[in-house]
């Protein structure tokens, strides 16, 4: 029996995923929706049988007083629901990006804090598979207990040409930053989760395709508390050789002192110990929802924490700390010198 009542506001490409999730996870029941254009609210409510459709988000909070809301909308709507849900006293998973600057996402974390409602940000990379698989296996230590290096590479091919982004998500194409603030920071973040606090960053960022508004190619450099080193390449540009690049959206190289992790485009992992051939690592991952159903992996980590009153991994104090670095890389890119993150 489902012991929590939510809400969702947003009905856009990526909030299908999410819809869908849910319906999976058996303590949740949705009961209502929001969005302003109708045809797209019908496609939501027949597709996963919401009960409900509101013109009015504030309406549907008062009205159908959930537990929680998921928020699905574009960024500059964030801080203004997540305060109409705060004062309500309604639980928020929020989308990503979390606003459009850094001020308005302290913004959300402050007043969501002194409302004293529980706050998640719907960052979904650190719970794809692969990603907890690798992290299980650094804490076991299995290739050692110092991280020497991360380096991922992604060719998304899906920006070039005169039509990029339009058939999914043409909004991109305005964004005066993209692919860092899109998509940068998950990778961000996921660097966090596997290898700790970052502390200085150094920034490459370009824009290839003369259509769109903001960077599509980045090359970062972080350097760690711990003292390893991240690499990030990335272009949205070019294309990768798999035939669906946005299942990990691309290739990961972790070395530690006692040998190498790596994971490939089709989501296997390896491990290779230092002086011993690369060998499969077997572990269980499906091309489920989106990327290896992190969707439902997220949502079901809100889920769990709303039980036992625990921590959001995703909460907005860590959050901002995800978002501090992403300033850095901006700000390393326009000044071309390493910056410093002090939280």
């Amino acid at each position: 029996m489902a012991q929590f009542k939510g809400v969702c506001v947003g009905a856009g490409y990526f909030s299908h995923f999410q819809y869908e999730a849910w319906r999976r996870i058996p303590e949740v029941t949705i009961t209502a929706m929001c969005n302003r254009d109708a045809a797209r609210a019908k496609a939501i409510l027949d597709k996963f049988d919401v009960p409900r459709h509101y013109m009015d988000y504030r309406e549907m909070l008062e009205k159908e007083k959930p537990d929680f809301v998921d928020i699905i909308t574009p960024p500059p709507t964030h801080l203004e629901m997540c305060k109409v849900a705060a004062d309500l006293g309604v639980a928020v998973i929020c989308q990503k990006p979390l606003a459009p600057t850094f001020e308005e996402a302290r913004q959300i974390v402050e007043y969501t804090d002194k409302a004293g409602v529980r706050f998640m940000v719907h960052e979904n990379w650190r719970f794809q598979p692969w990603y907890r698989e690798m992290k299980r296996l650094l804490d076991a230590h299995v290739v050692g207990d110092k991280i020497h290096s991360i380096y991922f590479r992604s060719r998304m091919g899906d920006g070039w040409g005169d039509e990029a982004y339009l058939n999914r998500q043409p909004y991109f194409r305005d964004y005066p930053r993209l692919l860092v603030y899109e998509n940068g920071v998950h990778f961000i973040d996921t660097y966090r989760y596997l290898a700790g606090e970052i502390r200085q960053v150094y920034a490459v960022l370009k824009k290839l395709n003369p259509v769109i508004v903001g960077e599509d190619y980045a090359a970062v450099v972080f350097g760690f508390e711990s003292g390893a080193v991240g690499l990030w390449d990335a272009n949205r540009y070019n294309e990768c050789n798999y035939p669906k690049p946005r299942y990990t959206f691309g290739e990961l190289l972790l070395d530690a002192n006692a040998g190498s992790i790596r994971l490939y485009l089709d989501g296997r992992l390896t491990i290779q110990p230092l002086g011993e051939k690369e060998r499969t690592h077997d572990y269980h991952h499906e091309d489920r929802n989106f990327s290896g159903d992190c969707c439902y992996t997220t949502q079901r980590h809100f889920i769990d924490r709303l039980l036992d009153g625990q921590p959001f991994e995703t909460n907005g104090h860590e959050y901002l700390k995800t978002l501090a670095v992403q300033e850095a890389v901006y700000e390393s890119a326009a000044k071309n010198v390493p910056i410093t993150i002090t939280h």
